[in-house]
C-alpha cells in the first residue's frame, strides 16, 4: 500500500499523524499534524499543520514528496503579452527565479514551493520589498529611495510596460512553466535540461558513497561488463508513481548494427505502474545524430527505437516537438514511443489535463490527440525525427545492412550549447562508433 493516498473532497477519514514538537514562539510543546497525500494530476505532497495551545501560535506548510529528477531544468520565457502574465508556474523550494533585465533574483530556499502565475511572482516580490520600507525611510533614506525606484521597475514589468524575461533554474527538476501553445512548441520559451554540478547535488542533499565514508569502493564490488551481459540483475527501489517498494531488473544487451545498451525495467505490484529505461554504452559519440524516417506503412510503427535521455522527438507535419529530457531514455517500438509521449505530454500534464486547464487548450489538445491517433493508423503521411546530440539514439533499419530508402541519418558537429548541456565542457569524447 502507498503511504500517499489520493486527495478527495469526500474522504471523511483523513489519515493524519500527530506528533509533539517544540513551539518556536514560546518554547513550550505544541502539536504538529502530518498528512501524506497525492494531489490529482500533480504530485505527492506532505501537508504540515502546527498549533500551540499555550500561546496560540499556528503555522501551515506544504512540502513536495517527489523524488529529485535525474537532471535539472532551466526555463527562459519571454513575457511580451498580458496573457503571458497569466502563465501558471510550479516552483519548487530549490528553484532560483530571476529577471535578467532588472538584475533581480529570488534565491533558492528563500520561499516555499508553490503553484502560482508570473503576475503573482511579481506581486509577491513587490509586497516583500514594500513591507519594511517605512522603517528604511526613517533609518536609511538613501537605501529606501533606491528600493522605491526598483519597486517601480517591478511594477512596470507587472503592468507590462516593457517586455522582460523570467528564468527559473531548478536543479531538482521539479519545477514547471506553462506552455499556452501546447502541444506545439512555445516560440517564447526555451527549456534546457542539464546535468547537475557536484555543488548542486550537495545543495539537494545528494552525496556519493565515497564522499560520506571517505572510503574507496572495494574491488570485489566491481562487476565486469562481461558478467553483466550474461545475467539479469535485480535490486530494490521505490515506484516513481506511488512510492511503494518494488524491484528493478537490469540487463546489458547488444543491439544489432548499433551498440551495447543497458536496459532497466521496473514493475510495481502495488499500482501496476511500469517503466523501462535505457542507458547507451560507450559514452557520448563524437558527433550528434539526426534520424528522419518517413512513415509509409503501419508496419513502420513496429520498428525498434532506442531514444536516449538527450534526444528530442519531432513530427514536422504536425509542428510537434518534444525536447530532450522530458521523456527518459527507453528501448521500445515506434508505436510505443508515440503512445508514451501522448500519455506523458497530454494525459499527465497537470496544466493541460487537470481542473486548472483552460478550455481553449483542452480543445487544442483533444484535436492534436486525434491527429496522433490518425498518425498511428497511418492516415496522415508524416516524418518521425529523432535529434540526439549525444549520438546514442537509433531506429531499426528493416533493410540492414543495406541503407533504408525511407530513413535519412545525418551526423553533425555539436554546438557549444549542446556540449554544455551534455556536460562535456571541452572534455575529450570517448567511445565513438561509426554506424
Amino acid at each position: 500500500m502507498s503511504m500517499f493516498k489520493p486527495l478527495s473532497y469526500d474522504d471523511e477519514e483523513l489519515d493524519t499523524t500527530e506528533i509533539s514538537s517544540l513551539c518556536m514562539n514560546c518554547g513550550d510543546n505544541g502539536i504538529t499534524r502530518l498528512l501524506l497525500t497525492q494531489i490529482p494530476f500533480y504530485k505527492s505532497v506532505i501537508l504540515m499543520s502546527f498549533e500551540c495551545e499555550h500561546c496560540g501560535y499556528k503555522n501551515n506548510e506544504l512540502q513536495s514528496a517527489e523524488k529529485i529528477q535525474e537532471k535539472g531544468v532551466k526555463y527562459e520565457v519571454k513575457i511580451k503579452e498580458e496573457s503571458d502574465l497569466n502563465r501558471q508556474v510550479v516552483k519548487s523550494d530549490s528553484a532560483v527565479v530571476c529577471i535578467p533585465e532588472l538584475d533581480f533574483e529570488i534565491p533558492a530556499q528563500s520561499q516555499k514551493g508553490e503553484i502560482t502565475t508570473v503576475e503573482s511572482l511579481l506581486a509577491r516580490a513587490v509586497a516583500g520589498l514594500e513591507q519594511d520600507q517605512p522603517a528604511r525611510r526613517a533609518l536609511d533614506p538613501e537605501s529606501a529611495t533606491a528600493i522605491d525606484a526598483f519597486i517601480e521597475r517591478l511594477k512596470q514589468c507587472k503592468n507590462l510596460e516593457n517586455s522582460f524575461t523570467v528564468v527559473i533554474d531548478d536543479p531538482s527538476g521539479n519545477s514547471f512553466f506553462e506552455n499556452p501553445h501546447a502541444p506545439q512548441k512555445d516560440p517564447n520559451m526555451n527549456t534546457c535540461y542539464y546535468t547537475r554540478t557536484k555543488d548542486q547535488d550537495h545543495s539537494l542533499g545528494i552525496y556519493e558513497q565515497s564522499e560520506i565514508t571517505n572510503d574507496p569502493v572495494p574491488e570485489e564490488e566491481e562487476t565486469s561488463a562481461e558478467n553483466l551481459s550474461d545475467e539479469v540483475l535485480t535490486f530494490q527501489t521505490n515506484c516513481p508513481t506511488c512510492n511503494a517498494p518494488c524491484q528493478t531488473n537490469m540487463k546489458v544487451t547488444n543491439i544489432p548494427f548499433f551498440k551495447e545498451v543497458t536496459i532497466m525495467a521496473t514493475n510495481c505490484d502495488n499500482c501496476g505502474h511500469r517503466t523501462n529505461e535505457v542507458k547507451p554504452g560507450g559514452g557520448v559519440a563524437e558527433k550528434g545524430t539526426r534520424i528522419s524516417l518517413r512513415i509509409t506503412d503501419v508496419s513502420d510503427f513496429s520498428r525498434d527505437v532506442l531514444k536516449s535521455d538527450d534526444c528530442s522527438f519531432s513530427i514536422p507535419e504536425l509542428e510537434f516537438e518534444v525536447g530532450s529530457g522530458i521523456l527518459c531514455g527507453r528501448f521500445t517500438t515506434l508505436e510505443g514511443l508515440l503512445v508514451s509521449i501522448k500519455e506523458l505530454i497530454i494525459t499527465n500534464d497537470p496544466l493541460i489535463s487537470g481542473d486548472s486547464a483552460k478550455n481553449d487548450i483542452k480543445l487544442k489538445v483533444e484535436e492534436f490527440s486525434k491527429k496522433l491517433d490518425d498518425v498511428l493508423a497511418c492516415k496522415i503521411p508524416v516524418h518521425i525525427v529523432l535529434d540526439d546530440p549525444s549520438g546514442n539514439s537509433y531506429i531499426q533499419n528493416y533493410y540492414a545492412p543495406e541503407p533504408d530508402p525511407e530513413m535519412n541519418i545525418d551526423h553533425y558537429e555539436r554546438s557549444f550549447e549542446q556540449n554544455e548541456e551534455l556536460g562535456l565542457n571541452d572534455m575529450k569524447v570517448e567511445g565513438y562508433e561509426e554506424f
